[in-house]
């Protein structure tokens, strides 16, 4: 049924992938679909932003998520027995538009995103995985910790 599934992370938040890996784990396994991870590095390149960082930080940043992310994939993959599909950083825009960009490319067709119980300024504003949800064109699976 499914053939590449995109499961998005906050590398930096555990909370955010502790409880749902085992989850898209399960799917991977099922349908003996690419498992592809990926984490957002917010935009910092615009230029009201970037000139008070020093040249090089976007970059830096970009190289040192990357690092997190392969040691992420490294330390709690390696002995699991499915297709692992890109291990993506993606910068710019965003962070749900650059889930479903990321998506796109690599085809998936599944979504596989975790999202805290919702508060009241959830309902306000629209946590990143409600936003996937109604701009994503292929079937989003929220798993809530």
């Amino acid at each position: 049924m499914y053939k590449n599934i995109l499961y998005p992370i906050d590398i930096m938040e555990e909370g955010s992938w502790v409880e749902s890996l085992p989850i898209a784990l399960e799917y991977a396994k099922k349908f003996d679909a690419n498992l592809h991870i990926m984490t957002a590095v917010p935009d910092y390149g615009m230029s009201i932003v970037s000139q008070y960082f020093p040249k090089g930080t976007v970059e830096n940043v970009i190289k040192k998520t990357q690092d997190k992310l392969h040691k992420f994939v490294a330390s709690n993959l390696e002995n699991e027995k499915i297709k692992l599909g890109k291990v993506v950083v993606s910068q710019g825009g965003s962070v749900y538009q650059s889930i479903i960009n990321t998506a796109e490319k690599i085809s998936a067709d599944l979504i596989m995103v975790s999202a805290h119980s919702p508060e009241l300024k959830d309902y306000l504003l629209g946590p990143n995985a409600a936003k996937v949800v109604r701009h994503s064109e292929i079937s989003v699976l929220v798993m809530r910790y």
